[in-house]
């Protein structure tokens, strides 16, 4: 597996294929909220894919939430790949690339079926009732990096 972060068009768009199949395709989230400006380019978010084969199989992004805080967003792993670890190293790579930045902390809104998850990644559950994002509960986590 490649853990690759996206520098080319042609690699932004594969990111974004695996977003639209997670999300749009099997979550029914509306097309027209998966995109945004962040993905006008490789230089508008710090955009990651995951490569197995070739095969876009995995995507996420950060992007700077406040001075010091990474935002990380749209993270996806195809369903065949699923609970082998790619999802858990995915988000390795990406808080390693905002460390690196100089970022101490990261957040993210969860969806609610994934909060065990990030918890075991190390993310704690912020204070608050869990809320809609295109339709779907999630709750917003915080990580120290």
């Amino acid at each position: 597996m490649d853990y690759i972060r996206v520098t080319s068009q042609d690699l932004l768009e594969e990111a974004i294929a695996v977003r639209f199949t997670v999300f749009v395709d099997e979550q029914k989230v509306p097309a027209d909220l998966e995109r945004d400006e962040y993905d006008d380019s490789p230089a508008a978010c710090h955009h990651f894919v995951v490569k197995d084969n070739g095969k876009a199989i995995a995507a996420g992004r950060w992007k700077e939430y406040e001075p010091g805080i990474a935002k990380l967003q749209r993270i996806a792993v195809l369903l065949p790949y699923r609970g082998t670890g790619v999802g858990r190293k995915l988000i390795a790579a990406m808080e390693a690339d905002a460390k690196e930045a100089g970022y101490t902390a990261s957040i993210l809104g969860a969806q609610c079926t994934a909060e065990g998850f990030y918890h075991k990644l190390g993310y704690e559950t912020e204070p608050g009732e869990p809320f809609l994002d295109a339709g779907i509960p999630h709750v917003n986590m915080r990580k120290t990096l």
